[in-house]
């Protein structure tokens, strides 16, 4: 379909005449992955938000998926607020979700205009505007400036088709207009951290912290073939600055007394010399915060005499994305990173007291029962803190996904969530995928039980949290039972004690933030 520079009649809105009210919903999809080690913010929405709100109009976030309400408690939410407009943000596993929120908002009031955003919905707004009328328009990349323009068309009346970044339907048929550039500045923009429900955000390893999900970046330059994002930016990467950032999250610390931040970026380490500086400013400041994030294994190495400071500046936690312990494969998924490099890198964040965590993906069309084992040995050798072993999810538009197609086997989006196995080996069945998957996790989680006293204190007392949270929260619950029993008698007594020391640490810091 040819792009028209201007909208038909049926693009036109009539003004409102007063501010809009505008509701940010998180879709209340869970699959024991995301909120098993806590309860993670909207920060997406936070920026979104700020951008609406500082255009003169209202805004509510309302983080469905953090509260566990169900679709009936999101009917009465929504009716509560009476909005304009409901925004949805959409990965692949939560898109049907979103849609179903797009339904329920029509049932309470079929003026609501509903709108989709994020990666799934920027790649599929075709799609989604073609076979769901429940859905009336699609963000395409960043929000925040076309949230607020279409907020301020839709009070002043005029033409959303000429909104830049917007998709939607024009005399029944999709159309998209021009892509908005990426915001160049990513200081300037405003957040509205005072929408945010603070005591429901806590890190399930810090009983009693406060969490905060802030991003200090965007983008990434890579070109893992199997990962939305590269796609989503375009292959660009922006970084607030150091001092801009270290000022938010003082705020942060000091107006709502945020103790642990998550960083949400892909790639916080993209500029050596911007994080470098970056890492000198949260030592100046000594905020007493504890920060959480991943980057890429080449750049652990290109740092290694760094890490001293990355441990210094707060860094606690570091994922580094693993994927293969196989070249082959890591060549496949285009992570222009060697297997000993993998290796090295854990090695080196274990070295300077942090936690460290990995990924690997398994279940492409050549896996075998014989290669995942295999694959559980090398990760053990590895010798991450934590690992997970995550089904191959090819997302619909990802680089990927035309090699591995004719392998899925269903096209039901809420499974791909990279905990269900969507794609069928060559060599074995959707069952032995999902049974080598969880066999996986408990091999390794016991083989680090077993090796408990190796560990300093600090990761001793870390571990035993996250084998409890593992147990209670996540998506390896039934997995992970039966573990303790498995561990020869002096472990299960070390792990008795540390247990009783985590139960009285945990004890005295519940009865210290209520005094």
């Amino acid at each position: 379909m040819a792009l028209r520079i201007f909208g038909t009649p049926s693009s036109r809105v009539e003004p409102l005449g007063r501010p809009v009210r505008v509701m940010l919903i998180t879709p209340p999809y869970h699959s024991g992955v995301v909120e098993s080690a806590g309860v993670w913010m909207p920060v997406a929405f936070v920026y979104i938000a700020g951008m609406v709100r500082e255009h003169g109009h209202t805004v509510k976030i309302y983080d469905a998926m953090s509260y566990y309400h169900d679709y009936d408690r999101i009917e009465q939410e929504i009716r509560d607020f009476a909005p304009d407009v409901i925004g949805l943000t959409a990965i692949t596993a939560s898109s049907l979700a979103c849609l179903r929120v797009c339904a329920i908002a029509k049932q309470v009031n079929p003026q609501i205009r509903t709108i989709m955003g994020n990666a799934h919905s920027t790649f599929l707004w075709r799609e989604i505007l073609t076979e769901h009328p429940e859905c009336d328009i699609v963000v395409r990349g960043e929000g925040e400036f076309t949230m607020a323009e279409l907020a301020d068309t839709l009070r002043d009346g005029g033409d959303i088709a000429t909104i830049l970044g917007l998709a939607l339907r024009i005399d029944g048929q999709p159309w998209a207009a021009a892509k908005r550039a990426l915001n160049a500045d990513l200081d300037s923009l405003p957040m509205a951290w005072d929408l945010i429900d603070w005591p429901i955000y806590t890190y399930r390893p810090r009983p009693g912290s406060r969490l905060a999900v802030v991003s200090s970046s965007r983008g990434c330059e890579e070109a893992c073939s199997f990962c939305s994002q590269q796609l989503y930016w375009g292959r660009t990467w922006r970084g607030h600055s150091p001092k801009h950032f270290v000022d938010e999250l003082q705020m942060l610390k000091e107006r709502f007394g945020v103790s642990i931040v998550m960083l949400a970026d892909e790639t916080p380490t993209m500029d050596p010399d911007r994080w470098h500086a970056l890492l000198d400013e949260l030592i100046a400041r000594d905020l007493d915060m504890e920060l959480l994030m991943e980057t890429r294994v080449d750049h652990i190495l290109r740092d290694e005499a760094q890490l001293h400071r990355y441990k210094q500046a707060g860094i606690s936690h570091i994922y580094v994305g693993v994927e293969a312990t196989d070249q082959v494969t890591l060549d496949v998924f285009t992570k222009n990173i060697g297997v000993e490099q993998s290796r090295q890198a854990i090695a080196a964040i274990n070295r300077h007291g942090m936690v460290s965590e990995t990924s690997f993906v398994l279940g492409m069309p050549d896996e075998t029962p014989e290669h995942m084992a295999a694959t559980v040995e090398l990760a053990k050798h590895y010798a991450p803190d934590l690992a997970f072993f995550l089904a191959i999810t090819p997302w619909p538009y990802a680089q990927l996904y035309p090699k591995l197609k004719d392998h899925l086997v269903g096209l039901d989006f809420s499974h791909y969530n990279l905990v269900e196995p969507v794609l069928k080996p060559d060599a074995m069945t959707l069952e032995e995928v999902q049974k080598g998957l969880n066999q996986a996790a408990h091999h390794f989680y016991a083989d680090k039980l077993r090796h408990l006293h190796e560990l300093p204190v600090e990761k001793r007392s870390f571990l035993v949290k996250v084998m409890k949270i593992l147990s209670n929260h996540s998506y390896l619950a039934d997995h992970m039972q039966g573990i303790h029993a498995e561990m020869p008698a002096h472990v299960q007594q070390a792990m008795a004690v540390i247990e009783a020391d985590i139960e009285a640490e945990d004890e005295a810091k519940r009865v210290a933030s209520h005094k």
